[in-house]
């Protein structure tokens, strides 16, 4: 998840809104490069908090008929609540490069470890049933470096 109010903690964020802030940083100290741990290949999910919101009133307002259709009676009904793609680290890093106008590069540190290579849920049975994320990853990082330009105050910026 990410979006408004996240948390852009170097030491202790997710990977989006560390990467934010260290490509903010890059741009306004004039950097010519930001360092991202591991290869970049690895691929990860986001859902803006909106949609997960989004997705919580439309499964809390779904017909349970409707529901049942997509589900197995027989099974306890689990819901993932996922956009379904996912997206390399660095193509992430690329669009946040684009969405905050730095024009330096990446360097990857390769001798941090990458993860897991693959991480996204199986949203089949909520999309199924008829939901769907309204915020394209591209907005919400806009939307997001917006809260994150409003709120950096509060930060301590390097």
């Amino acid at each position: 998840l990410y979006g408004p109010n996240d948390n852009y903690d170097l030491e202790n964020s997710h990977v989006l809104p560390a990467l934010i802030r260290k490509i903010h940083e890059a741009k306004i100290n004039n950097l010519p490069s930001v360092e991202i741990w591991g290869s970049g290949k690895p691929k990860r999910e986001f859902l803006h908090a909106d949609d997960l919101a989004s997705a919580l009133i439309y499964l809390i307002n779904l017909d349970h008929d409707k529901f049942r259709e997509v589900t197995n009676p027989d099974e306890a009904p689990l819901i993932n609540i996922g956009t379904g793609s996912d997206q390399s680290i660095i193509d992430l890093a690329t669009l946040i490069k684009n969405v905050i106008g730095f024009q330096g590069k990446f360097v990857f540190d390769t001798s941090k470890p990458d993860g897991t290579l693959r991480k996204i849920l199986d949203s089949q049975r909520l999309l199924d049933a008829g939901w769907k994320p309204l915020i394209c990853l591209k907005e919400g990082l806009k939307i997001t470096y917006e809260d994150f330009l409003k709120n950096m105050q509060n930060l301590t910026l390097k």
